[in-house]
């Protein structure tokens, strides 16, 4: 959660553009220019009033300070109220500052008129700091503005850019806040648009006053607080149901594969029988099967908590994913899958402890007695989805409301791991756990996960059905590890998620 907010003043916390259109309007006529159409002037509002005098009227420095000077003529007693508040606004900011964050105004508009506009609309005292252009015509570029907000918001300790959001409309906003390494969160109200604030590369776009409040007030749990007990209850009874109906459901699906044994001859695919062809067990297609439908009768179960939280975390990420994701990074999320399932796997192979752990010896010998493609249905699908359902679609979109990201995907990852009771197979659903997490979170989509978990699972699967030379697994391990890293890096190094 970011707390030091600064916000741009026209087309993010009010709507300037009568005031500020008939003013350029009136500075234009003294230059002998008619423009009646107010719509043609919008582009004003935003960036420096010198700058776009030059830029869309060819006026030379001189100029263009002369019309800055005819144009503040006609604002600062009429043009200024010119102005009205987003429906929303007051509201906000009330209670972005009764959850204690500091609110600052970081303005390219002279500070002498955004502190009487404030205080016109009321909202002055929401603000620590409010910083402006100076009316000589110095600190007019964004960059410069921000730098000052910062400086004065954080006083004599270090600024702490991490924490801080610069909220605006246009593009100068965005690019302003780049240059000081602060991320940019674009406001589509206003005047600079969708196009315009993706093509300045803005982090986070929202398109109403309602969406930007619940994105910044996401993580300090702005809807009704709940107790520890219940908290808890979110988490534990999912995973109490899930794992009961789980062994229910393998246990009725076996009594009911016994009867049909017992009941009818024949069956080699999934029952064992003696010479005189009385069932004697059950073949891996059958218990592999068996599990497949205790896996599916707790998705089921858990299928309406499931909607509900998976619901609730669309809503939260889709305001921190408007900007679709370049094709690099899905090829990216391949690569790191791909480098970690097999690194990962080789890595136990060659310390020895695959061949340490009865338990996972067992888990093992049991799934790879199915033929091979219904091993990969029950294994590689039907368990990695319902698995997701539990672990990030309920337990994970829990975790994240109540603490930090990074926090969150280490705790879904542990209980994962624990929950697969044995060493091999914990160190392995610890890893790929968190990193599953991690592409949820990276892409907002919970099919993210469910893809990965299944591209795990069936490779993993496969993988005891091919023979590796002994002497490629260090090689192999390495690389695997290196690619995974690697992906993982440039994909946080494009866009950080915690």
């Amino acid at each position: 959660m970011k707390n030091y907010l600064l916000f741009d003043l026209d087309g993010t916390l009010t709507d300037p553009r009568e005031g500020i259109c008939t003013c350029v309007q009136y500075a234009l006529a003294s230059f002998g220019i008619e423009e009646p159409d107010l719509v043609k002037l919008e582009p004003f509002i935003g960036p420096p009033l010198k700058d776009s005098f030059m830029k869309y009227y060819g006026m030379d420095h001189t100029q263009a300070q002369a019309a800055v000077e005819k144009y503040r003529e006609r604002f600062q007693d009429t043009g200024i109220f010119e102005n009205k508040l987003y429906d929303g606004i007051p509201e906000m900011l009330r209670t972005l500052n009764s959850r204690g964050m500091f609110l600052a105004v970081a303005s390219s508009k002279p500070t002498v008129y955004v502190k009487r506009i404030l205080e016109h609309f009321q909202i002055a005292k929401y603000f620590k700091v409010i910083v402006g252009s100076e009316l000589d015509g110095t600190r007019t570029n964004k960059d410069e503005v921000v730098a000052e907000t910062l400086n004065k918001l954080f006083g004599e300790k270090p600024v702490d850019k991490e924490k801080v959001y610069m909220i605006g409309d246009r593009c100068f906003d965005v690019e302003g806040a780049h240059v000081l390494g602060v991320e940019a969160v674009g406001v589509t109200y206003g005047y600079g648009g969708m196009e315009e604030l993706k093509e300045a590369r803005a982090d986070y776009i929202v398109r109403s006053v309602g969406e930007l409040e619940k994105f910044l007030l996401r993580g300090t749990e702005e809807e009704r607080k709940l107790t520890a007990g219940q908290r808890i209850g979110q988490i534990v009874i999912p995973f109490l149901l899930f794992t009961m109906v789980r062994n229910i459901g393998f246990n009725v699906a076996s009594l009911i594969l016994y009867h049909v044994g017992n009941n009818l001859l024949g069956g080699a695919f999934l029952f064992i029988r003696n010479d005189q062809g009385g069932l004697e067990g059950f073949t891996g297609n059958a218990v592999n099967l068996a599990s497949a439908a205790g896996f599916l009768a707790a998705a089921v179960a858990i299928s309406g908590i499931a909607k509900k939280t998976i619901g609730k975390t669309a809503e939260d990420m889709k305001l921190m994913h408007i900007k679709e994701e370049p094709s690099r990074h899905y090829v990216l999320l391949g690569s790191a899958a791909l480098g970690f399932i097999l690194g990962i796997n080789l890595l136990l192979m060659q310390v020895g402890a695959i061949d340490a752990s009865e338990t996972y010896q067992a888990v093992a010998e049991s799934q790879h007695a199915a033929w091979l493609p219904v091993g990969l249905l029950c294994y590689g699908l039907i368990t990695a989805l319902s698995e997701e359902l539990l672990f990030r679609g309920i337990l994970y979109s829990c975790f994240r409301r109540y603490m930090k990201l990074s926090a969150a995907m280490v705790m879904s990852g542990a209980l994962f791991a624990l929950y697969h009771g044995n060493s091999v197979q914990g160190i392995y659903a610890f890893v790929m756990g968190c990193f599953m997490a991690y592409a949820y979170e990276y892409f907002g989509d919970f099919r993210m996960p469910v893809l990965v978990h299944m591209l795990a699972n069936l490779l993993a699967y496969g993988m005891g059905y091919v023979m590796i030379p002994k002497v490629a697994y260090w090689p192999l391990c390495i690389a695997g590890l290196v690619c995974g890293g690697g992906s993982i890096w440039a994909l946080h190094k494009d866009k950080k998620v915690f």
